[in-house]
């Protein structure tokens, strides 16, 4: 081994493929199906992030009966999802209130990307079910996920990574900022 590469762990074998890691053992839980709890209260992540001051919890935007959250494992910077306060898991279980609520504050997170980052189209989307792909099924969320030309390249398929080029609290505070834009 030469002095640009690092020494294996030990016990464990040195793998000289040429390829760079990127290690993200915080997805292991997705990987095996531990994913976080969905039972309301304090298990559901949906329910909890309302609770916490707008940096903690990656809030947005907050509205009467609905919130606007960045996901916390986004496709894209500035993948958000719109949720209900109420713990509900389904979209034909909203009141009419919550759902127009909901459909203003999807209108809403799409402006606001347009004017925070100028994507080029976006993805809206919302799972129903585990079986759907709804990560966490007990509380309804929308995904609303901004994308750009050329945005999906082959690190998620051949290294199940994805590059993010801004961090979280970065992209919070550029889309709080543009929220209150007129």
């Amino acid at each position: 081994m030469d002095s640009s590469t690092p020494e294996p762990a030990a016990g464990l074998p040195h793998v000289t493929d040429g390829f760079e890691r990127l290690w993200t053992p915080h997805r292991m839980a997705y990987v095996t199906g531990e994913r976080p709890s969905s039972e309301p209260g304090d298990g559901c992540p949906f329910c909890v992030s309302p609770g916490r001051d707008d940096a903690d919890g990656l809030i947005v935007h907050r509205g009467e009966h609905c919130f606007v959250v960045l996901n916390l494992f986004p496709y894209n910077p500035g993948h958000l999802l719109i949720c209900p306060y109420r713990h509900v898991s389904l979209y034909i279980d909203l009141t009419d209130e919550e759902t127009l609520e909901f459909t203003a504050l999807t209108k809403a997170s799409i402006r606001a990307l347009q004017r925070a980052s100028g994507p080029q189209g976006f993805n809206l989307g919302m799972n129903q079910g585990e079986v759907a792909g709804a990560g966490i099924a007990a509380h309804l969320h929308q995904h609303v996920v901004p994308r750009w030309g050329g945005d999906a390249n082959f690190l998620p398929i051949v290294g199940q990574t994805k590059a993010l080029p801004m961090l979280l609290e970065d992209t919070r505070q550029r889309l709080v900022a543009a929220f209150d834009a007129p």
